[in-house]
């Protein structure tokens, strides 16, 4: 696409912003210098009906919605900034989503046959028409030839090409954001459309959500908190995706409340223990579990579908959310900030002291309140507000762990709106602790860490002793009185300090383990 043709679709997304009042939205006005301001009312002369109703939040979500399937995306990842945004902001666009009337269902079997490069007969037995349909892909409801019910997601007639062509536009959109708008810059516009951009390509790649789903469907049935459904690898293809049908009811629908025989207490806290057993014991996590993609059976049956997002976080980031949870359980703010430090995310030349005193003015404020009122969700968001006074850099996986927190959070307190968020957390945040923080956690780790260096040092020493074995022998062999040389003294010394561990973790661990036993 040329950038002629960017401008153009730049330009017409400004238009769109600017009837909605979501550009500069009159809501900054008392915080704008005389210019700017004098150039917001300017630009609300052209203020559509759409611009003069809701939140700033809920007028950029809208607009974004109408730009398609770049804008929706682009709002869901400005939804996880709460620390640039603030978290009523964060909030609105979180509820961001993509509705577009259905393509016509004989497209859709043209387009599934197609893809799956099979006569459809060969895989359904029937197909029915759409039962939703969004920016990128719809759903229909269909059966396989064996008699299972089935959901089949297909995407839309030359979506990618769309998709190609607002993304170009986005990428220079970022670059004139960094150069020329200097209060833009933390947020990093170029890298931030890059992720999403990311993003997209990904979910135009459906064999990709169908691989987050199995693996999301294994790591969901240790607990049983929640379920997926399982994937019908037969109707599986780049732009088609077949899964089992959810048993249930679509969270969003209103009346799925409602349902007889539905614990609602026990279903908002199995909400909040998958999420994070997910995310603490697992390292993946459905990031996009808000009601439109959950479905609900009584007595408290939870069902995710939609897995074109899945977050991953590594044994640090792991760690980083379950020591911050466990820390504001128990008020220690001292030991909250020591894993920040611990963990790199605030630099090492500030001080510890300080930043645990920031902490404490985050935390404070929600002790001495119920349970039921402190938001966790937005505990973690003021947390992240912090971030500017320390330099605290996010990684991305950590801010869609704090957007699938606020989201799984606000959820649960529909379901039950006296939902005790942190009595849910706590077993599992507990459970974590005991297993990866005891004393017989810290000499496993020690004990692979001995490991890795025992591997390490004999990997070192191959190439070396079998140099040496390739020399000639010596003319005269040394005597015992000859002192070795440096090298090999320091890897003598070397193997000797590993035996030397091997031996006190080996007499550690025995002891131990007796004295588990003979508990």
């Amino acid at each position: 696409m040329s950038r002629l043709g960017s401008y153009g679709r730049l330009a017409g997304a400004a238009l769109l912003l600017i009837r909605s009042d979501a550009l500069i939205p009159r809501e900054l006005d008392p915080l704008l210098p005389p210019g700017t301001r004098t150039l917001a009312r300017a630009l609300r002369l052209f203020e559509g009906r759409e611009g003069r109703t809701g939140r700033p939040g809920e007028r950029l979500a809208a607009a974004l919605e109408r730009m398609g399937p770049v804008g929706v995306k682009l709002g869901q990842f400005l939804s996880t900034r709460a620390d640039i945004f603030g978290a009523d902001f964060a909030e609105d666009l979180s509820r961001l989503k993509d509705r577009l009337p259905p393509f016509p269902t004989d497209q859709a079997k043209a387009e599934v046959a197609a893809a799956l490069g099979v006569p459809l007969e060969a895989v359904f037995a029937a197909f029915d028409a759409a039962v939703a349909g969004a920016s990128l892909a719809q759903a229909h409801r269909a059966k396989l030839v064996g008699g299972k019910q089935v959901a089949v997601k297909v995407l839309r007639p030359g979506i990618e090409a769309r998709v190609a062509a607002d993304t170009e536009a986005l990428r220079e959109g970022a670059r004139l954001a960094e150069a020329w708008a200097p209060a833009a810059r933390r947020l990093e516009p170029r890298a931030f459309a890059e992720t999403v951009i990311r993003a997209l390509e990904l979910e135009l790649d459906l064999r990709f959500e169908a691989a987050g789903a199995d693996e999301l469907r294994a790591v969901m049935a240790h607990d049983g908190y929640m379920r997926a459904p399982a994937v019908c690898w037969e109707g599986v293809a780049k732009r088609v995706l077949t899964l089992e049908w959810a048993p249930g009811a679509p969270l969003s629908d209103p009346a799925a409340l409602t349902q007889a025989g539905l614990d609602r207490p026990a279903l908002a806290n199995n909400l909040i223990r998958a999420f994070l057993a997910q995310a603490l014991d697992h390292g993946v996590f459905h990031a996009d579990l808000h009601e439109g993609n959950l479905f609900i059976a009584a007595p408290a049956r939870l069902t995710a579908v939609d897995f074109g997002i899945v977050g991953r976080l590594g044994p640090g980031e792991r760690r980083y959310l379950a020591e911050i949870l466990w820390g504001f359980l128990r008020r220690d703010y001292v030991r909250v900030a020591r894993v920040h430090f611990e963990a790199g995310y605030v630099p090492a030349h500030h001080d510890e002291a300080a930043f645990a005193q920031a902490l404490r003015a985050v935390g404070e404020p929600v002790f001495g309140l119920k349970a039921r009122d402190v938001s966790m969700g937005r505990l973690i968001a003021q947390l992240f507000e912090i971030t500017a006074l320390f330099d605290m850099r996010l990684r991305p996986e950590l801010v869609l762990l704090q957007k699938t927190m606020v989201t799984v959070e606000g959820v649960a307190r529909r379901i039950d709106p006296e939902h005790d968020i942190w009595g849910a957390a706590e077993p599992v945040v507990a459970r974590w602790i005991a297993r990866e923080l005891s004393p017989v956690a810290r000499l496993r780790d020690f004990a692979r860490d001995a490991r890795a260096v025992v591997s390490a040092l004999a990997r070192l020493a191959e190439p070396e002793m079998g140099s040496e074995l390739a020399q000639p022998p010596p003319d005269e062999p040394a005597t015992a009185s000859e002192p070795l040389a440096p090298r090999d003294g320091a890897r003598a010394a070397l193997w000797f300090f590993a035996g030397a561990a091997i031996s006190a973790l080996s007499f550690l661990l025995a002891v131990t383990f007796r004295l588990i036993g003979a508990r």
